[in-house]
């Protein structure tokens, strides 16, 4: 028996006195169907709405500051390398211009990067990931201080939202400032011919810096990886001077 032949009226009682039989509508049967289209279309929104915060979950561990990267270390020697490598920014904003206030804040915040990759690579225990939060924060720190010694007209919201993200997203933090740091490096080394040999220099810093970032993130087994991460970017950190001169 098919749906169809369900809903006909029975032949059986035609004809007896007083009855009297109504069609059927097929109202349980198409609200049966309209149930399922409901239901698949319900399944198919909410995964589509899972998909962002699957996205989310598998995002590089580079994006999960205080999970991330603490795999380094493995050997004294690996560690003795990561915190002598460290020391070159501790250099670097002692010989950093202090010309204006800005400036002096930028100098300090590089040997605060200095100081807090070299705790956090002589670190041990539970509280090595909160020194490795701490380090990316300190770098996001010195970029922002960076734009704004550069850049002496960043909005007020633009330095309000930084501030915000700082402690919760510093790599994004990073990224956006590092962005602005170039684009005005660019645009004073087109200007000025003295600093076009540091901003090649720099390119090819930030490059291999970039590379070496990612790689230690890829393939954490690899020792000494970072400490040329350390290196690449302490280059490219001393060019970015060039421009407080």
């Amino acid at each position: 028996m098919t749906p169809e032949s369900g809903l006909k009226p029975s032949q059986a009682l035609n004809g007896v006195h007083g009855v009297h039989l109504l069609p059927q509508l097929p109202f349980t049967f198409q609200e049966i169907k309209q149930r399922g289209d409901f239901n698949q279309t319900s399944n198919n929104a909410r995964n589509q709405q899972q998909i962002p915060k699957k996205i989310w979950e598998q995002r590089p561990s580079c994006l999960r500051p205080i999970h991330c990267g603490l795999n380094g270390d493995r050997s004294f020697a690996e560690t003795f390398v990561n915190v002598l490598t460290s020391l070159p920014f501790i250099a670097l904003g002692i010989q950093a211009p202090r010309k204006n206030l800005n400036c002096t804040i930028y100098a300090n915040s590089l040997i605060g990067v200095g100081v807090t990759s070299s705790l956090y690579h002589a670190s041990r225990g539970k509280f090595r990931k909160y020194l490795r939060w701490a380090d990316y924060t300190m770098i996001a720190t010195a970029t922002v201080c960076l734009s704004r010694a550069i850049r002496n007209d960043n909005s007020k919201l633009l330095m309000a939202t930084s501030a915000l993200f700082l402690p919760i997203q510093p790599l994004v933090v990073s990224a956006v400032h590092t962005g602005l740091m170039e684009v005005a490096f660019a645009k004073r080394a087109s200007e000025d011919p003295d600093l076009r040999t540091a901003h090649n220099v720099h390119k090819m810093s930030s490059i291999l810096s970039g590379a070496l970032f990612f790689a230690d993130d890829l393939f954490p087994e690899t020792p000494f990886l970072h400490a040329g991460w350390h290196l690449a970017a302490a280059v490219g950190v001393g060019t970015c001077n060039k421009l407080l001169d």
